[in-house]
């Protein structure tokens, strides 16, 4: 048996900001449990619900010399859906009302000290993984501190570490100096091939360059962040570390996003009788959020953080004269104010036509999933990508940027050859984005045959963990030789 070790700042069902939570939440659960026994640390954080928090048991406690102290780590355990939890606990670092916080050095010693904790708490486990697999740059310190202080004990020597890249540009950046007084690693580490780039101290930097191999969210993105443009400053670093870079597209958990048992929604359907039954939740939606209530008429839904890397200002740039179109949006998600007030202004002028919900609700995103007949995606980079996934899964044609994990899921529609799941265009441009809308209702109002096949396709897409379990297994297996 193949044990592994996912360490990561946040996971479903216990906490949960963004997609990587979904990711450490789902993807443990698909990964071959015959071969590999797969389990899961984390910081036990203060606003966790108490429903979860009464999972949890003590399983032991010691203190560890961190930040010129003698820091208290506690571990607690859990178990759900068969997968077996840790949590690193500690009410200095993560008593806070969120899960993050606004200072970036506060995080840095926050997930510094998660990351020496959780290796110095191994020992005490009963578990030696044969594989760390590290999240993002707040575990960007494992395959360091692994490579520094731990290798010298006989129960680390030979434990592997894989870091994985869910969006580049959070790196955990500040000076030196004080990084290397926090951390206590040797001065050596902060050199231009080690933890230092530009000047800073750089955790994620930190975790490239000492993890055995690195991943990243799909294959597009594995390329584009070798680039000037996607690299933000580690282009140089990741070119360098191509033979041990490699991308898996992330999958979603077709359980829960699933339309024939969705229980948000107001009639389940399935890829036999969406033809029929689909068009229910569009009147339902329709009369809730108090829009025109006409079947014919082409709905766009956006689910989304509503921020500049999404694409906002290309719709922004075109938004009114999208509203000439026959076409009703629905909008759900919060961000940037000058978005959240743009799409409040939109809703105000053309309120038959636009519905702007500043805010996040799971039940409404569903309900926009099964709901709607497209949904618009043009991000400016998207390391993967979760909602066109969810769309697709649920019928609802996506029309995309060509980026990143976008370019890898979503086929675009050839009418020549009947082929593609979805609409997409190429340049960073909002008025390349609003043809494509054009070019997606021209088919949907005077080719529905041909729609209908898109969506038969969209629905046949496979993006579920499975896949994607299969590909992270090999990489296993290839680093445990």
């Amino acid at each position: 048996m193949k044990k592994i070790l996912f360490a990561a700042s946040e996971g479903v069902p216990f906490i949960k900001t963004g997609g990587l939570a979904d990711v450490v939440g789902s993807l443990p659960k698909c990964i071959d449990s015959q071969y590999f026994d797969v389990r899961v640390i984390m910081p036990k954080y203060a606003c966790m619900k108490d429903a979860m928090k009464e999972k949890m048991e003590y399983v032991t406690h010691f203190y560890m010399d961190y930040n010129w102290q003698n820091v208290y780590v506690g571990v607690l355990g859990a178990k759900v859906e068969g997968i077996q939890y840790y949590f690193i606990d500690n009410e200095t670092y993560f008593s806070g009302m969120k899960c993050y916080s606004d200072d970036p050095l506060w995080e840095i010693e926050r997930y510094g000290f998660f990351s020496k904790a959780l290796l110095s708490a191994l020992p005490l486990l009963g578990f030696r993984p044969d594989v760390i697999h590290c999240h993002d740059w707040q575990t960007g310190l494992v395959p360091v501190y692994l490579k520094e202080r731990f290798q010298g004990d006989e129960f680390f020597r030979g434990i592997k570490s894989v870091i994985t890249i869910h969006n580049l540009k959070f790196q955990g950046k500040w000076d030196t100096k004080t990084v290397q007084s926090i951390t206590g690693l040797p001065e050596s580490y902060f050199t231009p091939d080690k933890l230092e780039a530009y000047k800073d101290a750089n955790l994620l930097k930190g975790g490239i360059v000492y993890a055995d191999a690195v991943t990243t969210v799909s294959d597009t993105y594995a390329e584009e962040i070798k680039t000037d443009f996607y690299g933000e400053g580690l282009n140089g670093l990741l070119t360098a570390r191509s033979g041990d870079l490699r991308g898996i597209v992330n999958g979603i958990d077709y359980d829960d996003f699933n339309p024939e048992t969705d229980k948000y929604i107001v009639k389940q359907y399935n890829a036999v009788n969406f033809r029929k039954e689909k068009v229910k939740n569009k009147r339902a939606l329709q009369k809730e959020l108090g829009l025109n209530q006409d079947d014919r008429k082409m709905m766009i839904g956006i689910v989304s953080r509503l921020t500049d890397q999404k694409g906002f200002d290309l719709i922004a740039h075109v938004m009114d004269e999208l509203c000439q179109d026959d076409v009703q949006l629905v909008i759900l998600g919060t961000g940037e104010e000058k978005y959240e007030n743009m799409f409040r202004h939109f809703d105000w002028k053309y309120g038959d036509k636009v519905s702007a919900n500043i805010f996040y609700s799971e039940e409404l995103s569903h309900k926009v999933y099964a709901s709607c007949d497209a949904f618009l995606m043009p991000s400016l980079f998207e390391p993967c990508g979760l909602s066109q996934l969810m769309s697709l899964r649920y019928g609802t044609v996506p029309i995309v940027r060509e980026t990143g994990g976008l370019k890898d899921t979503v086929q675009p529609y050839n009418e020549y050859e009947s082929t593609g799941t979805g609409f997409s265009f190429t340049n960073y441009n909002a008025h390349e984005m609003l043809n494509t809308i054009r070019y997606a209702e021209q088919i949907y109002y005077d080719k529905k045959r041909e729609w209908n096949k898109i969506v038969d396709r969209a629905m046949a897409a496979d993006f579920s963990w499975n896949v994607s379990a299969k590909k992270y297994q090999e990489m296993y297996d290839w680093l445990i030789g």
